[in-house]
């Protein structure tokens, strides 16, 4: 292929990778094909393609992450942003962290993460000065939000991978393992601190169970998707982090993960569609999870 062939079918991967995360369901107080701004969400999402494009040709281009590049994939993203707005909005996190991969993906398609933590480390001088309701929750209850966990290399995304097979249970699973741990920004704001161990605890403990494929886990997945529906908690940032766990999963299924990556801690995608080793990898996300609860601070998704 191409270069612009390339990058047109990166864009259309990453935006795969986001309808299929919406088409998810159940997902605990986020939307699924149920709500009925489902068809709005999905008609938004294709409209990133276009500029998920643009980064991907401007990352090829340039060849590493630099702060001019920076600079430019920053307006791009914020022009981006308002043709998803005249689309129907939403997908601000989504066009955040698909960003970086995308742009990492087009400079080096074998050490994704790496290059997308370079590049989160740079500076965008032309962002706005306002501060975003993510950034704010990050002050206020010392949170990293997206940004720090973009510049940690996404450790939620690395988390979530080994669990991702084509199953739905797995990327529940997926999910919830990113529930359980992350300091979601979104939670914080709608459901405060209090709220957020509350999601939290309530993650792991599906987890404990044997995850969502379990007849007690399903049950008490649909138990907690009501109760975040009743209280209007949303855990948007975990929901963009299997965004991009999905993303990063499709392309491990197309280019095998060069040695030092996995060495790096990225497993490669299970290409199967069974469900290898789940016990083994759910119970390593309920320890996680139980780390959090005695106060391990997680990266969250800043907004």
């Amino acid at each position: 292929m191409t270069g612009s062939h390339e990058d047109e079918e990166l864009a259309r991967t990453a935006v795969t990778a986001l309808t299929e995360q919406l088409a998810l369901t159940s997902k605990p107080g986020l939307p699924d094909p149920s709500h009925p701004d489902h068809h709005t969400l999905r008609w938004s999402a294709k409209a990133l393609a276009p500029g998920l494009a643009a980064i991907a040709a401007a990352a090829r281009r340039t060849g590493e992450p630099t702060p001019a590049l920076r600079a430019e994939l920053g307006a791009i993203a914020r022009g981006t942003e308002h043709s998803v707005c005249l689309a129907g909005g939403g997908h601000r996190g989504a066009l955040w962290t698909l960003g970086l991969l995308v742009a990492a993906a087009a400079m080096t398609p074998a050490d994704v993460l790496p290059t997308a933590k370079r590049l989160a480390a740079l500076p965008d001088r032309g962002a706005p000065r306002r501060p975003s309701r993510g950034s704010t929750m990050s002050a206020k209850y010392g949170a990293q939000g997206a940004r720090g966990e973009a510049r940690a290399g996404f450790p939620h995304i690395r988390r979530a991978l080994p669990l991702l097979t084509e199953s739905p249970a797995s990327r529940r699973n997926a999910l919830l393992t990113i529930m359980s741990t992350l300091r979601d920004t979104e939670l914080l704001y709608t459901a405060g601190p209090h709220g957020l161990h509350h999601v939290q605890a309530r993650a792991a403990d599906i987890l404990s169970t044997g995850g969502t494929d379990t007849l007690a886990g399903a049950r008490a997945l649909s138990a907690l998707n009501t109760d975040l529906h009743e209280r209007g908690w949303t855990p948007r940032g975990s929901a963009t982090l299997l965004t991009g766990a999905l993303f990063v999963a499709s392309l491990r299924r197309e280019t095998p993960v060069a040695a030092g990556s996995r060495a790096a801690g990225a497993p490669p995608y299970p290409r199967s569609s069974g469900r290898p080793r789940r016990q083994t990898h759910i119970a390593a996300g309920s320890r996680a999870a139980g780390a959090a609860r005695v106060g391990a601070a997680a990266p969250g998704q800043r907004r």
